[in-house]
């Protein structure tokens, strides 16, 4: 789509830094740079005003994409676009099925009921729970990977969504202030909500995560 556009060679592109290194590398592949822009710590899509400020006379498009079944302030986006002259492309992440989403939804409030210890999703906005993604709280990186590796002792899938943002990878390393991504990164921690999932399972989560809770503090 980027070089349908006519987007290349000394051209800018804004793109999320948190996950999707495919669209950074996209972005390279049409002959132009990638530029990070922060996330929104709700939605964990490209932030509309962090876009904005990211743009420079280079720019040409914008590259939004939709997260863990939370969709981008697409409106914000859209009217960036035009404001500013600039191509704003969207990519989704594979679609949950249709008859699934009632039942993630389900499970995703059941969570949001019974969980304690850890910050739960913001279900605003049609979230489809693609991915059920929490916050641990605590010093960042090093409680969250160790809360991971005590819930999955007790049985329960856990799995870090963004190991390590774009901007940090070695091919797209840049000098570039991201605190939204960087904590989100740092933070975040996906559990199961999969239509397959028993009451029982469901528990399981619950338990596994609540019996560790009360053991981590909000660094202060």
């Amino acid at each position: 789509m980027l070089r349908a556009a006519g987007v290349g060679l000394g051209d800018e592109v804004v793109v999320p830094a948190f996950g999707n290194v495919e669209v950074a590398q996209a972005v390279t592949m049409a002959g132009a740079l990638p530029v990070f822009a922060d996330i929104d710590p709700v939605t964990y899509c490209i932030d509309p005003s962090a876009a904005d400020a990211a743009v420079t006379p280079r720019t040409a498009a914008v590259v939004v994409v939709h997260r863990f079944g939370r969709p981008a302030d697409v409106a914000r986006l859209h009217g960036l676009g035009q404001r500013r002259g600039l191509l704003v492309l969207e990519q989704g992440e594979s679609e949950v099925p249709y008859d699934e989403v009632a039942q993630r939804r389900e499970r995703a409030a059941y969570l949001d009921a019974k969980l304690r210890g850890v910050r739960t999703p913001d279900g605003g906005d049609g979230h489809t729970y693609q991915q059920y993604v929490v916050r641990v709280p605590g010093n960042g990186r090093p409680d969250r990977d160790a809360f991971a590796r005590a819930v999955r002792a007790r049985g329960v899938e856990a799995r870090v969504p963004v190991k390590t943002p774009v901007h940090r990878l070695p091919e797209f390393r840049r000098c570039v202030s991201l605190p939204e991504t960087e904590r989100a990164a740092d933070e975040t921690l996906a559990l199961p909500v999969d239509a397959a999932l028993t009451k029982r399972d469901m528990q399981r989560v619950v338990g596994a995560c609540n019996a560790l809770g009360g053991l981590l503090q909000p660094a202060f």
